[in-house]
């Protein structure tokens, strides 16, 4: 039948491209297809998504990448959450942690107990159930060891690291498993004169590249999948209005914290994502609400050191292709759509749309089914993450500016809606199918922004007060021992990681 596609070029390099290339070299090897990655040093990178969530762990694992080495080659630091400030009210700071909080109980959440303690007026927060929280906030960090049903057996936690050392680590990978790279500006795209298939990119010195599979990591520009095939944009301003962002690094001059800040500004939010060498800064603001002059002297006024290069503005819209694959060419990264970097879920997308195209990789025949499970199922884990980022800026209190009085009122998506209308009532939260975010990110986001249901849980009311109110004061304690255990998060990584 030997139908199989033996030529496969991805558009475009950086950390899309380069983490398409090593997969699909490790995964299908060179005795399956010639893959060849076109990218040209004449053309930047954006570079600037340097903080990630738990599950990258899964793709650097599937390259067999040594986690210490990784971090000293990317400069990285772990991360245990992220902490938001300003955001459900001014002055008020809460932790969305990785990992779980407290132990569920006689087959019911934790959450329901928590919340039927605190609306009895204990006063212990949340955090205090979190052993990423504690760690967190005491700059605290530990693989997870064997240790039985201790909280330290199960540490989630995953990485701020230098993007643009991660493509160049990335590449080292890519190549080794026989990825070849041209450099070159693409010039022209040539297509099959009945098919409308890519059929090569040809170079500015004419040469062409030929393949059978074309992916798209061209960012913004979306050479392939929005020039060449058309494939329009599907706009979610309306529910995230930010659409500029301006970032500058600066230098490290605190603490190494092992959690990623986002302070909510007048018009936006800034992110502060520190690094061994620096740390990671940009302000993610609308501009129909502020300036860029504006912001950028927010961002200046608000770091933590001196500035270590000027600062640099970027242009974006929320939202996503009509359609990520069309017809030969499947677009990952910046390509295929923006999600404001929010919950650090940008590099998420690249890993899940190259997981999701190895599960449904076509032959040359290209079947319809596998482009539309494919374009069905990345939409639905798109809007999933839509509807999480747009709760941070609907489920708030404030009122203070046009852009915060703006995000409180507008209307939401009706499964948005339906969520909070749940949490509202009994302080629930659910998963729904392939989602993201599970329910206990949600609930430490809703809870967080100062959200107040009107009753709890009443399946809550199996145990007594009193044993409800001594189960979690031992595991408060449990968890507060456990994160007194911990390294520090800077001695940690001088043992085993320093670049």
């Amino acid at each position: 039948m030997d139908n199989r596609i033996k030529r496969i070029v991805i558009v475009g390099g950086g950390t899309a491209g380069w983490m398409t290339a090593a997969a699909l070299g490790k995964v299908l090897g060179r005795e399956y297809a010639d893959i060849t990655l076109v990218e040209s040093d004449a053309i930047g990178t954006v570079g600037v998504g340097e903080a990630t969530i738990p599950q990258i762990g899964t793709y650097n694992r599937m390259l067999g990448l040594d986690e210490d080495e990784f971090v000293r080659r990317t400069k990285g630091t772990f991360k245990l959450g992220i902490e938001f400030v300003n955001w459900g009210r001014l002055g008020h700071r809460y932790m969305h942690p990785f990992g779980k909080y407290g132990l569920n109980m006689q087959g019911l959440s934790f959450h329901a107990f928590w919340q039927r303690m605190h609306q009895l007026g204990d006063p212990h927060s949340l955090d205090d159930y979190s052993l990423n929280a504690l760690a967190a906030y005491d700059n605290k960090f530990m693989r997870p060891i064997d240790a039985g049903r201790s909280p330290l057996s199960e540490i989630a936690y995953a990485f701020h690291f230098d993007a643009g050392l991660y493509a160049l680590y990335l590449r080292e990978q890519a190549e080794s498993h026989g990825v070849v790279r041209r450099e070159g500006r693409i010039t022209q795209v040539h297509q099959d004169g009945v098919s409308g298939f890519v059929t090569a990119v040809e170079l500015e010195d004419g040469s062409e590249v030929c393949g059978e599979l074309f992916i798209d990591c061209s960012g913004f520009r979306g050479l392939l999948i929005a020039q060449t095939l058309g494939i329009d944009f599907v706009d979610w301003s309306h529910w995230l209005p930010c659409n500029r962002a301006v970032v500058a690094p600066c230098e490290s001059v605190d603490a190494m914290t092992p959690y990623t800040r986002s302070t909510a500004h007048g018009a936006g939010w800034q992110w502060r994502i520190p690094l061994q060498h620096r740390i990671g800064n940009g302000h993610v603001y609308s501009a129909d609400h502020m300036s860029e002059d504006e912001a950028t002297a927010i961002l200046l006024d608000n770091l933590d050191g001196e500035p270590l290069s000027e600062p640099r503005g970027l242009r974006f819209t929320t939202g996503h292709r009509q359609r990520y694959w069309e017809k030969n060419v499947v677009a990952i990264g910046l390509s295929s759509g923006f999600m404001e970097p929010l919950e650090s879920t940008s590099i998420w997308m690249i890993q899940t749309g190259i997981s999701r195209l190895l599960s449904n990789f076509p032959d040359r025949s290209f079947a319809a089914v596998d482009r539309e499970r494919y374009n069905r199922v990345l939409i639905e884990e798109t809007e999933y993450i839509r509807d999480f980022l747009i709760l941070h800026y609907h489920a708030t209190e404030r009122d203070d500016t046009p852009f915060w009085a703006y995000c409180r009122n507008m209307d939401i998506p009706p499964r948005l809606q339906e969520k909070l209308d749940v949490y509202n009532h009994t302080g629930r939260t659910f998963r729904e199918g392939e989602e993201l975010f599970n329910d206990t990110s949600w609930f430490a986001v809703l809870t967080g922004q100062c959200g107040k249901p009107r009753i709890y849980d009443p399946v809550a009311e199996m145990m007594s007060v009193e044993e409800t109110r001594e189960r979690l004061r031992q595991i408060r304690e449990t968890i507060r021992s456990s994160a007194d255990y911990m390294p520090g998060h800077r001695a940690f990584i001088a043992e085993h990681c320093a670049a």
